[in-house]
């Protein structure tokens, strides 16, 4: 009798840990899929191909806290000459003579009481990557780190940069 307990034991327990997995797994498809934006932007041709540099388009990085989100006369600085029979760039041409912003879902966010500077993190060296992963070579940008407080400490331990609370909730 106890022969035949030990084998449905494990069974449970794996059993329970595969469907914790699969939960997590679905949660983290679902959260963090990619969001639907209104033109199809390319970075793998604007910065793996064309080899732009994020602050061309996210011109505030280095010297703001926001890093910024490119306005419809900065696609057009380009985009007046540029591959002006495509569609896409068509859909920013509407934007532009409507004189309306291009209203990008935004995909990275933190929460109105963290406090968090794009060019102190540019300015120590850190790679635009090791928060945003690998954006040259998405095709739909997607958020891959949480951000959340935890995965901020971490980092901040790994490079014994300050982990006081006043670093980041002001």
């Amino acid at each position: 009798m106890k022969k035949h307990i030990i084998p449905i034991i494990l069974l449970g327990y794996f059993g329970l840990l595969f469907l914790l997995l699969i939960g997590l797994e679905t949660y983290w498809y679902l959260y963090e899929k990619p969001q639907s934006q209104p033109i199809a932007f390319s970075h793998q041709i604007h910065v793996l191909k064309m080899t732009l540099p994020c602050d061309l388009c996210h011109m505030y990085a280095t010297k703001s806290i926001s890093a910024g989100i490119p306005s419809v006369s900065k696609c057009m600085d380009c985009h007046r000459a540029i591959a002006t029979d495509k569609p896409e760039i068509k859909k920013i041409l509407k934007y532009w003579q409507n004189r309306k912003p291009i209203p990008w879902v935004r995909i990275h966010s933190l929460p109105d009481f963290v406090y968090f500077s794009h060019k102190r993190h540019l300015k120590m060296g850190i790679d635009c990557s090791e928060c945003h992963g690998d954006v040259k070579a998405m095709a739909t940008i997607r958020k891959v780190r949480s951000l959340k407080m935890g995965w901020c400490i971490t980092c901040h331990k790994s490079r014994s940069a300050p982990t006081d609370c006043l670093t980041c909730h002001k």
